[in-house]
């Protein structure tokens, strides 16, 4: 079949290096974002030894005026924003932890039950004759990769919400200067995120992966199972910092929207209004932090998804380090690629005027794609074969190089079609959203008939680019091409995360230019960069849940392989009740989450009205309202409301593979994947749509906007409470919905070995 022409030496020295200059570059971001000085009054007396420190408090520079009160409110707020998104993840990790832990012990109680906690090799599941490490260790070294993705994907969360909360307040004062210093500012500080996450993300599993080698030896099958576990961790991890992240900000947003923006007839982030604290932390563990696990886990399994496929495979099975590892090096070119990516928003070319930001944002992900394209041509020549092996369903096939390298190619360039076409139903440049904001004339009743069909549309050409990726994808290379398809379609994870926490950091910004009391010429370019954010993050959620349908699909390649299943026969009824209850858990998930985002702004509503009219003088401005308690109502909510949705994900797969057995649970997992996608792009797009609906009647840029304005007028006010009825449906339920699928996919596939031995205990006593 012949060998990779890239030597082993070489694979081992080239993903940890690109993995380190990923870092190294995200460092560089930080310090030159550092370079935008902020100064508190209360450290005013130390502002000399701080002034050459990067901490929070720096900037006497004011565009020739020397205004420190403004200066000195944006540092308070910032501080106060930053305080509350570390207090809520810390109590949020708390929680998180106990679970952690708990299910760290599951993992190893089920699978070392697999062979009752032997100590002896067995014969390896795939070939006989072959004598493998016995289940025990598999248990043992799950838990422990299970443990590695869950921290790596905290951390990940954390340290983007502390990179975003570090640089919204500088975003603010560079919008001084003109909104290209501002654009800068932010997208640097997403990049820090981004290249954070997809450099640590690779350095743990390449760890990972050279350590368990260590004592695996040439048992490479079970070496990767165990290895799922990453994939797994990363993901339990990000569906609590989704679902608690978005009932917390989603219950400030609709709590501040109603009673400020509808009932007060107040600026969106006046500082009178008392959940605005609230909902500016919101943004950061929500929007940040948790589409910050969100998208490692996505990576973690699609990774894991591939080298499970590829170890029983020829790469496998003749010990082809290289072509073992080519997932890796996929994702160590991504990290070169969106380093060069990044030069063109920052360095190469400057954004003068407000209508170049969002070009600036689309030629991102254009540069990356075409550029990761002939860095995959590049790695798929060198690192693979001319020809191989692929395991297929019992059978092995042979696959060119050439096809995998279009494997890869399809689901790049699937995630580009994804993101324009969520763009074009999501931004309000183009006639659907133009249409929404129309349809506000008459009422909220029919903003919300004009909303919900432009989501339902917006479902059918991502899903015909997921369908036509996985036709390639599959017919070329079996599971493992619908594997790197997810991988090629994560491939730029960096620069897509960087687009993406670019929207919350000006979202914020311009917060804190509102609270400031800055001028509004400040706040009309801080809204711009929010506008233009708005839509990205709406691209970075298309990009999510796309990956996720390929890596979930995967991820049920693996499983059924695993689990001995040669066929998934609809027509069985074991299979189709599976398949029915699967399509189902999606709905349920929904509804839970969206009904949790109820009661937290129900409350929230009531506690800004009780402000309001007990509080002396607060809507005069002459009084200060009580933010904390509105900070303390999204934290308990939030803690408590994320708890039920997390234990159906995380419980469905072990019920039903322990009781049912794994052919009812391939229809449960196959039934949940194919409603679940549909209804996660329709959520996140409706609401997409409706808060661009209501931006572009608040900015009147165009003649039809001001016939609809302005800010207070019955369409707007109808424009609002679309946008409030699809807050939860873009940031809590439809985001959420992408990790539900593949968590149970993965969660499946690291118990088959479990379910496939002491699986379907009903049926085997009746």
């Amino acid at each position: 079949m012949g060998a990779a022409m890239l030597s082993e030496m070489a694979t081992e020295i080239v993903v940890p290096v690109c993995a380190v200059i990923g870092i190294a570059f995200s460092l560089v971001q930080w310090v030159m974002v550092s370079r935008v000085k902020l100064t508190s009054e209360r450290h005013a007396s130390s502002a000399n030894s701080s002034k050459n420190g990067y901490g929070d408090y720096l900037i006497e520079e004011e565009e020739g005026i020397n205004d420190h009160s403004v200066v000195t409110k944006c540092a308070d707020i910032q501080n106060a924003i930053s305080e509350g998104a570390t207090s809520f993840l810390f109590t949020e990790y708390q929680y998180v932890g106990i679970f952690m832990i708990a299910f760290a012990i599951l993992i190893f109680l089920f699978l070392g039950s697999v062979e009752s906690f032997s100590m002896k090799s067995q014969p390896c599941t795939y070939d006989k004759e072959k004598m493998c490490k016995p289940a025990l260790a598999t248990a043992i070294f799950s838990t422990v990769s299970f443990l590695l993705g869950a921290i790596t994907s905290v951390l990940s969360g954390f340290l983007g919400m502390k990179i975003a909360t570090y640089a919204n307040a500088r975003t603010t004062l560079e919008a001084r200067k003109g909104v290209g210093k501002a654009f800068i500012v932010a997208f640097r500080s997403g990049a820090v995120m981004g290249f954070l996450l997809a450099a640590n993300g690779l350095l743990v599993l390449y760890i990972a992966i050279n350590l368990f080698k260590l004592y695996y030896g040439d048992d490479w099958e079970g070496l990767f199972e165990a290895i799922t576990g990453y994939g797994l961790g990363g993901s339990s991890m990000a569906l609590f910092g989704r679902v608690g992240g978005g009932i917390y900000t989603k219950a400030a947003d609709v709590g501040a929207d109603l009673v400020g923006k509808v009932e007060r007839n107040i600026p969106e982030d006046d500082p009178r209004n008392p959940a605005v604290i609230a909902d500016n932390v919101g943004d950061n563990v929500g929007d940040i932090a948790g589409m910050g696990s969100d998208l490692f886990g996505s990576y973690a399994e699609s990774s894991c998804a591939a080298l499970v496929v590829a170890s029983i495979s020829s790469f496998g099975i003749n010990h082809d380090f290289t072509g073992m590892l080519y997932p890796l090096l996929i994702s160590s070119v991504g990290i070169l690629v969106c380093l060069i990516t990044t030069l063109f928003a920052t360095d190469l070319f400057e954004i003068k005027v407000v209508k170049e930001i969002e070009p600036a944002l689309k030629k991102q992900l254009i540069i990356s794609t075409i550029l990761m394209t002939v860095g995959i041509a590049i790695v798929t020549w060198i690192g693979v074969p001319s020809s191989f092996t692929i395991y297929n369903f019992g059978v092995q096939k042979v696959v060119k190089n050439w096809q995998l390298f279009l494997c890869v190619g399809v689901g790049l360039w699937a995630g580009l079609i994804i993101g324009f076409v969520t763009e074009y139903y999501t931004s309000n440049a183009y006639s659907p959203v133009q249409d929404v904001a129309d349809s506000c004339r008459t009422g909220a009743a029919t903003n919300v008939i004009f909303g919900l069909a432009l989501g339902y549309k917006s479902v059918i050409i991502p899903i015909f680019a997921i369908a036509i990726s996985i036709f390639v994808s599959f017919s070329f290379a079996a599971m493992y091409g619908i594997a790197v398809a997810a991988l090629g379609m994560l491939s730029t994870i960096a620069t897509g995360l960087a687009i993406d926490a670019y929207g919350p950091i000006s979202d914020n910004a311009g917060g804190i230019a509102e609270m400031a009391g800055m001028s509004h010429r400040i706040r009309e370019r801080t809204d711009a960069l929010d506008a233009a954010g708005n839509t990205t993050a709406a691209i970075g959620k298309g990009f999510a849940i796309g990956s996720a349908a390929l890596v979930s699909l995967a991820l049920f390649g693996a499983f059924v392989s695993r689990a001995a299943i040669t066929t998934v026969d609809v027509l069985t009824p074991k299979v189709f009740i599976g398949l029915i209850v699967g399509a189902m858990l999606p709905y349920w998930f929904s509804a839970m989450t969206m009904k949790s985002v109820g009661s937290a702004a129900l409350k929230m509503v009531e506690e800004v009205r009780r402000q309001f009219n007990t509080i002396p003088g607060l809507m005069e401005g002459h009084a200060k309202p009580d933010y904390a308690t509105c900070v303390k109502i999204s934290t308990d909510a939030s803690i408590k409301e994320m708890i039920p949705p997390g234990a159906l994900v995380m419980l469905t797969p072990l019920i039903v593979g322990t009781f049912f057995g794994v052919e009812t649970l391939s229809g449960v997992l196959a039934g949940a994947l194919v409603s679940g996608v549909q209804i996660a792009i329709s959520a996140s797009n409706t609401g997409g749509a409706w808060d661009n609906a209501k931006k572009y009647i608040e900015a009147g840029a165009s003649e039809h906007a001001r016939t609809l304005g302005p800010k207070g007028s019955d369409p707007h006010k109808a424009a609002v409470i679309g946008d409030t009825v699809g807050d939860p449906l873009k940031d809590t339920s439809g985001p959420s919905l992408n990790i539900l699928i593949k968590l149970m996919a993965v969660e499946s596939l690291v118990f088959a070995p479990f379910f496939a031995t002491h699986g379907g205990l009903l049926f085997k006593i009746f």
